[in-house]
């Protein structure tokens, strides 16, 4: 979907783009397949801010979208590619056979009127999704699975692939968008091809307003707060840091890692993406 660049008409339209919607479903969303979505604002149950520099927005309403894909060995049409604006890629609805209607992921190449299916015996192509013991090495693939019937829940931004490059016993090893090889096991599934909305990632959004319709408040930084608000805080002038960088909590900002070693998914990967 290409880029549209305004004329610079005004210092915030010098540097902003948005993505074209003329392939796009200019009606509303299917009104079955909707839910309020309420804004937190970056706020946990208890109220503490978990987020920060969150809170206003447009509202908005959340798209029931299947990462399941368990709807086996019946075949649906594609009646509409919609955006969605809870997340980056667009979404493809569905309309099965048997009258159902669902949402899925809008990989490359899906159009108006292609047909997809699930299952074990799905064809290769674009949107079909099957578990990885049914699709062949090399493939490129989204919406993998960790466990088997969880759901989908790797790769799932626009324009991201993931490949299937081996498999071994009863894993696969799938290479993720960030170089990280991880041990899937075969029985999840995943969803051939890659992830729609390949040129998300050149918008510019060109002005702090825009930033502000999409729910994201200014972040301050911490050498221009006093040393009561932030570790970087405080001085003279222009103050250098005076110390390795910290988080406002006084932690380590670079080089120290965050990861758990206990964690239990560390034995499923086989390469580190920074190793």
């Amino acid at each position: 979907m290409p880029v549209r660049i305004y004329r610079p008409t005004s210092a915030g339209r010098r540097n902003m783009s948005v993505l074209r919607k003329d392939t796009l479903h200019s009606g509303g969303p299917e009104r079955g397949l909707v839910a309020p979505l309420a804004s937190r604002a970056g706020r946990n149950a208890q109220g503490k801010i978990t987020v920060r520099h969150r809170g206003g927005g447009n509202k908005r309403q959340y798209r029931i979208v299947d990462f399941r894909r368990e709807k086996d060995g019946v075949p649906a049409v594609v009646a509409a590619i919609e955006y969605d604006p809870n997340r980056s890629a667009h979404i493809a609805l569905l309309h099965y056979r048997d009258g159902e209607k669902r949402y899925i992921l809008a990989p490359v190449g899906l159009h108006k009127g292609a047909t997809v299916e699930s299952g074990p015996a799905a064809d290769i192509r674009p949107g079909n999704a099957l578990p990885l013991e049914r699709i062949p090495t090399g493939t490129v693939i989204h919406n993998i699975e960790l466990k088997p019937g969880h759901g989908g829940q790797l790769c799932r931004a626009a324009g991201v692939e993931a490949q299937l490059v081996a498999k071994e016993g009863n894993f696969a090893h799938v290479l993720l968008p960030s170089r990280e090889v991880r041990l899937v096991r075969l029985e999840c599934r995943a969803t051939v091809g890659q992830v729609g909305n390949t040129d998300h990632e050149n918008v510019r959004v060109g002005k702090a307003g825009r930033s502000r319709h999409l729910g994201w408040r200014p972040a301050v930084r911490g050498s221009v707060m006093n040393p009561v608000d932030h570790p970087h805080g405080g001085g003279e002038g222009k103050a250098p840091r005076g110390r390795h960088p910290m988080t406002p909590w006084g932690k380590p900002a670079r080089g120290t890692r965050t990861r758990a070693r206990s964690k239990p998914s560390n034995r499923y990967i086989v390469k580190r993406r920074y190793a």
